[in-house]
């Protein structure tokens, strides 16, 4: 056979050339050295094909950048023509160019800036703009002075550190500046500090102005709801979050990872969920299967020995040798820390959390313009944005129905943002008549900024003693209202509310505590009753708790605590014992910092991780500035003298005495010998109560007016 095709070559070789010149000649003499360029095109292409996978390649390049494969086919277009301006691009290349005329050369000068725009979208962006901006400052007029330098400098300084920096506020108060200045809310933060260190003196001039602008901007608008007289602040005064964009190779490639870390030691899983979220990025891995095998070998007809494998037992891979492995898989995924939820409720997998390599800030007004947060906002008046999952979804809770929070974090992981935000969600959806504040701040610059509300009922308490007081008026106010509601035979605020709207409605009450280790360090047994007896019975006369601190010990957050605040929040903490302490289970130690929180709520079987929400400086000051600016009224706070008057209710007042007490005290006058061993052989107790009965009995007689007679006492009972 193949000497017959050798010598059907050899006969037909002259007719096979000619044929072969002629192609050759009509390809060349319609590409050029345009058919170079094609294979060095074909040959990239097939590159990139065998580098990454067909989904890789299909998910990376043909959608994510598409422009820059167009791009580049544009641009052998130009190189094209500039070979048939030299006549070495064929037939096709003198068609781009027209024959080298003018109309060609433009055209070729058209394809160059189309496929630089198109490789390079951010430099030529970044080019026109910069040659925009000094076309225009070469014919704009300049600016006038000021007459008086100071006033000027106080109202642009502080209208920086309060307005967002946008092009639409700039042309409203006149910064002709103010759309090259895009930085984040860290930054803006930053510029608030400098600018009140720059204003000195003329804060307040600067604070009334702002305050005008802002009311000016917002609260005249007509789409602003209003509501008992009051407006409520629009969405507008919220910065707006800026979602960050994760690469799906990326991802694909981790979990990639992942798999081969598992069945490196000896267990089966593969990686079936990847659900991206602002701080860490859940990986689901479905466990799989032990198969158990045995060789056995089977002689054929013919007696020839066959070996085949024959399966004896399939059992899932336990749970715990995936739990195991945390340290190593955060070893192959170069990660610092790993947190596994073993398993995910409500799903089969077994959530693998890495650390994002870039972190996303949670906004307010990202998680307000949720539905989830609209759908709660419909039915509660109480509703707060937590902060965004391990997937990216928003969650929100009704504080009504936690009915109180316990937030715990070390320094610095974000305890005071979450006051702020929980703090800013009321005031973005109640009036003064639907909810007041009573805000107690041991650090006296956290909760501050909020002294000039309409909400508070009381000034920010800063002195302890105050805030001691302040427990106690609440603790007396939530009797009052228990009073109220039986004179009308209601249950609950909302029925007592039913028939009742502005000023006569019953409001609610949130009490914030920003540190609670100082108060208890003031008056231990108090603070612990009162707050206790507050979140046992104050729930359905509107009074709910808020309460932080940075100390989660069994001194500060003791049993009783615990036991009456079911829904909490722990931020980063140093040890597992404070873990334990907080949530009772560990994995708050692994958390990231700066928001990543573990949020356990009254019916969850485990907590859930989350990214709390960031609230700037700037964003609370609008907030504030546009509710003193309609204040229409003075509300009236609380009564000073009323708080100061205010009885202590200590733990040992409430205890009742003990029913036995009669008997000792007989028992006391007719022997002369007593101790609590005798008391436990008479009255058939146990030792702990004889004991505590005979320590009684003597604090009787060391307090009598004369001294008392000395409590007999004999060891030999």
């Amino acid at each position: 056979m193949l000497v017959a095709v050798i010598a059907l070559l050899i006969w037909q070789w002259s007719n096979i050339a000619r044929v072969a010149s002629n192609f050759i000649n009509g390809t060349y003499g319609m590409l050029g050295w345009g058919l170079i360029l094609l294979l060095i095109g074909i040959i990239v292409a097939v590159c990139v094909l065998f580098r990454d996978r067909l989904s890789g390649f299909a998910k990376r390049w043909t959608l994510n950048y598409w422009y820059r494969w167009l791009g580049a086919i544009v641009l052998v277009f130009v190189i094209w023509g500039v070979l048939g301006l030299m006549s070495l691009g064929g037939s096709v290349g003198r068609s781009i160019v027209s024959d080298g005329s003018i109309t060609g050369i433009l055209r070729l000068v058209a394809l160059l800036l189309a496929a630089l725009a198109l490789l390079l979208p951010a430099v030529v962006w970044r080019a026109v703009k910069a040659v925009w901006h000094g076309l225009v400052g070469m014919v704009r007029m300049p600016a006038p002075k000021p007459k008086q330098e100071k006033a000027s400098t106080i109202a642009s300084v502080s209208r920086q550190r309060v307005l967002p920096r946008t092009a639409s506020d700039a042309v409203e108060f006149g910064d002709s500046g103010a759309d090259k200045d895009k930085s984040s809310a860290n930054s803006q933060a930053k510029r608030t500090s400098a600018a009140l260190a720059a204003v000195g003196a003329g804060v307040k001039t600067g604070d009334k102005q702002v305050a005008q602008d802002i009311w000016r901007k917002y609260g005249e608008s007509t789409d602003v709801v209003e509501v008992d007289g009051w407006k409520l602040p629009p969405i507008d005064l919220l910065d707006k979050s800026q979602e960050m964009e994760f690469s799906d190779a990326d991802n694909q490639q981790r979990a990639k990872v992942i798999e081969d870390a598992l069945i490196s030691y000896g267990v089966a899983g593969k990686v079936t969920e990847i659900n991206v979220g602002p701080t860490v990025t859940q990986f689901g891995i479905e466990p799989g299967w032990d198969i158990k095998t045995k060789r056995v070998h089977q002689k054929d007809s013919d007696g020839n020995v066959t070996v085949r494998d024959e399966e004896l037992s399939r059992t899932r891979v336990k749970v715990e040798r995936i739990t195991a492995l945390s340290n190593n898989l955060a070893l192959a995924l170069a990660a610092p820390t790993i947190r596994i939820e073993a398993p995910v409720p409500g799903k089969g997998i077994v959530g693998l959390e890495v650390p994002n390599k870039i972190y996303s800030t949670v906004t307010l007004r990202g998680i307000i313009e949720a539905n989830s947060f609209q759908k709660l906002l419909a039915k509660t008046r109480l509703a707060m944005a937590l902060g965004k999952g391990a997937g990216g979804e928003a969650v929100a809770d009704d504080l009504a129905k936690m009915p109180h929070l316990l937030i715990a974090g070390s320094t610095g992981s974000g305890k005071t943002v979450c006051l702020n935000a929980v703090i800013c969600c009321i005031l973005m959806c109640n009036t003064p008549y639907d909810v007041k504040l009573i805000l107690i701040d041991p650090k006296r610059v956290e909760l501050t900024q909020f002294s000039s509300l309409p909400h508070l009922a009381a000034p920010v308490v800063v002195d302890t003693d105050k805030a001691l007081s302040t427990l106690r008026w609440l603790n007396m106010e939530m009797d009052n209202r228990y009073k109220k509601l039986q004179a009308v035979s209601a249950r609950n605020i909302d029925a007592y509310n039913e028939s009742k709207s502005g000023k006569d409605k019953m409001h609610y009450i949130v009490l914030v505590i920003d540190e609670l280790a100082d108060l208890m360090m003031a008056g231990f047994d108090e603070v612990e009753h009162i707050l206790c007896r507050l979140a046992q019975l104050a729930r359905a006369v509107g009074i709910h708790l808020v309460v932080a601190t940075q100390r989660p010990s069994v001194d500060v957050i003791t049993g009783l605590i615990k036991a009456n605040f079911p829904t909490r929040i722990s931020f980063a903490v140093t040890s597992q014992v404070d873990s334990r302490t907080i949530l009772d289970a560990v994995g708050a130690e692994k958390l990231l910092g700066r928001g990543d929180m573990l949020y356990a709520p009254r019916d969850a079987v485990k907590p859930k991780r989350l990214q709390g929400c960031y609230v700037s400086d700037a964003e609370v000051e609008r907030l504030v500035y546009f509710w003193n600016s309609q204040k229409k009224e003075e509300i009236a706070p609380l009564n000073a003298s009323e708080i100061a008057t205010a009885p202590a209710f200590t733990k040992k007042e409430s205890q009742p005495g003990d029913p036995l007490m009669d008997t000792v005290r007989q028992l006391a006058n007719e022997h002369n010998q007593m101790s609590a061993s005798f008391l436990q052989r008479k009255l058939g107790i146990g030792y702990p109560r004889a004991a505590r009965l005979y320590d009684q009995l003597k604090a009787e007689m060391d307090s009598m007016p004369d001294g008392g007679a000395e409590v007999p006492r004999d060891d030999n009972f």
